[in-house]
């Protein structure tokens, strides 16, 4: 699965235990409703995120874990978490492509066609 959007945060690493490190990001999607979506980044992957910065837009990849828990009381709990597994950067949006083309010269700076009979027969299908 894949989630982009621009990166709202990048937390520093934490060390979890002393097997054990994690890194989160917080990418923001680009939709109607944009969701701040949590990924974790764990062991090696967290170096991953070094490369990256605040408003880049981004693709991640990602993997969503579940798992049980039984509390102290007897009551299962489920836990849900979207794991990061591969970053991207994604180029960010060109201006409207109406800017970056220039206008039609006008019809007097074509040269006439001296070549063209009208009673020449088209084989065009068009």
């Amino acid at each position: 699965m894949e989630v982009t959007g621009r990166v709202k945060v990048i937390n520093a690493e934490q060390q979890v235990s002393a097997s054990f490190k994690k890194r989160e990001l917080v990418v923001t999607t680009d939709e109607q409703y944009p969701q701040h979506i949590m990924i974790e980044f764990t062991q090696d992957k967290c170096d991953l995120l070094n490369n990256y910065t605040v408003g880049e837009p981004v693709k991640v990849s990602i993997n969503l874990r579940g798992r049980e828990w039984v509390n102290p009381q007897g009551e299962t709990k489920y836990f849900n978490s979207i794991q990061g597994w591969r970053i991207e950067k994604l180029q960010a949006e060109a201006p409207s492509s109406s800017a970056q083309v220039p206008p039609m010269p006008a019809k007097e700076a074509f040269e006439p066609a001296n070549n063209y009979k009208e009673e020449e027969h088209d084989d065009l299908p068009f």
